[in-house]
């Protein structure tokens, strides 16, 4: 609790927020100084890595919620309060997993993802690469020359197959140690069933070698030292109340939490991951709030969306207010450093050509274009896409999604580009301003409203 209050309080000193909005003048103009007071809270060591369902993740919450509080907003409608807990169940694996062929261990498996089930079953040898055309077995080993080893796990029927076996070569060790060096197990909402996977696991080259010229062995995982436990994720939202009820809310929203602390003691800051789409938000906020709009204005940000985006998942269930007063959503994530294949300058928007939105926020002013990398379907890996799904025009903007710092401990608050983060920021004031005082909405081009 110390250490809570401290926050809050340098916090509020370092933005200025010592009286309410109300009782002061207008803000002043997006600055690099008002960005780093919120990232060097966000991204400092006090939070640690802000992990997911974590108490360091309610600690960002509570400091985005007295943010939005000391700036005047509103809570969001039917709300008491500016934060929203969500309940959540999950899975710790306190072992080490146990892989053995025909009784006989198999050296040092890497478990990347499990369905928290163990699998026994025969195992079939797969030298393909269209993940589509795997046979139905219990278990497969993927020895395809060129697969994409995650990529093809991920496109495995899991009704087909309970367990993919790859092979643990150089990027999948870099991706198992940018993931925190922990296996994805389930995690749900409470209530909820878990998603379908396959149990995924990678060996070294000796150990995948000798267990795929043993087609039709019997395959036995065992996951010792498995428990359930009950965690909390905590969503912030402050609301700035429109001037014509029936005109729709505008949705300006990020993620808060990060990868937190890894097994080995290292801390995933991620300041650019999301603290540098957290202080977007702030900062709109604290723009935006001085001035009466015709429409509302909500903004949200998230729990655990490193953690399968369980945050904006309930939200979007159990919105403040009906989804079809969503005018559109606006998620910021990733603004901290600019992409070499973009204009000077300029934010990615994913899914652009999908809908207006794009296009109405460009002609206003703000520094967005269309996303160079199509290939990486950005737009179905962000928050936006919970909303997207229910039908709200929803989008995401980034400076840099493949920034090299992505999800390691060297994404800091020293590697964040300041002052392009200030203008990007600035550049969505008036356009967000306008819409909110449009008749006119954002609507999906042909085909551009996405399905499950």
């Amino acid at each position: 609790m110390h250490k809570l209050k401290t926050l809050l309080l340098a916090g509020a000193l370092a933005t200025g927020l010592a009286a309410p909005a109300s009782a002061q003048r207008a803000p002043a103009r997006i600055t690099p100084e008002h960005v780093r007071a919120h990232v060097d809270i966000l991204a400092g060591p006090g939070l640690r890595g802000r992990g997911s369902a974590t108490p360091d993740e309610a600690a960002a919450a509570a400091y985005v919620a007295a943010m939005f509080r000391g700036y005047g907003l509103a809570p969001a409608p039917g709300m008491t309060g500016y934060t929203q807990p969500v309940d959540l169940v999950s899975m710790r694996l306190d072992g080490a997993p146990v892989l053995t062929a025909n009784g006989a261990p198999v050296a040092a498996p890497l478990l990347f993802s499990s369905t928290g089930q163990p699998v026994r079953g025969k195992l079939a040898v797969y030298a393909g690469t269209d993940p589509r055309a795997v046979p139905a077995a219990d278990a497969v080993i993927v020895t395809g020359a060129g697969v994409n080893g995650l990529q093809f796990a991920g496109g495995v029927d899991p009704t087909k197959v309970k367990l993919v076996i790859l092979r643990a070569n150089a990027q999948l060790r870099e991706y198992y140690d940018r993931i925190g060096g922990r296996p994805r197990l389930p995690r749900t909402i409470k209530g909820e069933t878990p998603r379908l996977r396959p149990t995924v696991v990678a060996l070294d080259d000796a150990a995948f070698d000798k267990l795929a010229a043993q087609d039709g062995a019997q395959i036995a995982l065992e996951l010792p030292g498995l428990v359930e436990q009950a965690q909390v994720t905590t969503n912030a939202l402050g609301y700035i109340p429109g001037t014509d009820p029936a005109a729709g809310v505008l949705l300006v929203s990020a993620h808060l939490d990060h990868l937190g602390v890894r097994p080995d003691g290292k801390v995933m800051y991620g300041a650019n991951d999301d603290a540098s789409g957290t202080a977007a938000v702030l900062e709109l906020a604290r723009s935006l709030v001085g001035k009466k709009h015709r429409r509302g204005i909500l903004f949200v940000a998230y729990g655990s969306e490193e953690a399968g985006g369980f945050g904006a998942r309930w939200f979007a269930e159990h919105p403040p207010v009906p989804l079809g007063e969503m005018v559109a959503n606006l998620e910021i994530e990733m603004i901290g450093q600019q992409d070499p294949k973009l204009p000077a300058g300029t934010m990615m928007m994913t899914g652009y050509e999908r809908s207006t939105f794009g296009e109405t926020l460009k002609a206003h002013g703000a520094l967005v274009t269309t996303d160079p990398y199509p290939e990486q379907n950005f737009f179905q890996r962000s928050d936006n896409y919970a909303l997207a799904l229910k039908g709200v025009v929803a989008h995401t903007v980034s400076g840099w999604a493949t920034v090299p710092t992505y999800h390691t401990p060297e994404d800091v608050i020293e590697r964040l580009d300041l002052p392009f983060m200030a203008r990007a920021i600035q550049s969505l004031v008036a356009p967000l301003a306008s819409l909110a005082n449009s008749k006119a909405r954002p609507e999906w081009k042909p085909g551009g409203r996405p399905t499950e």
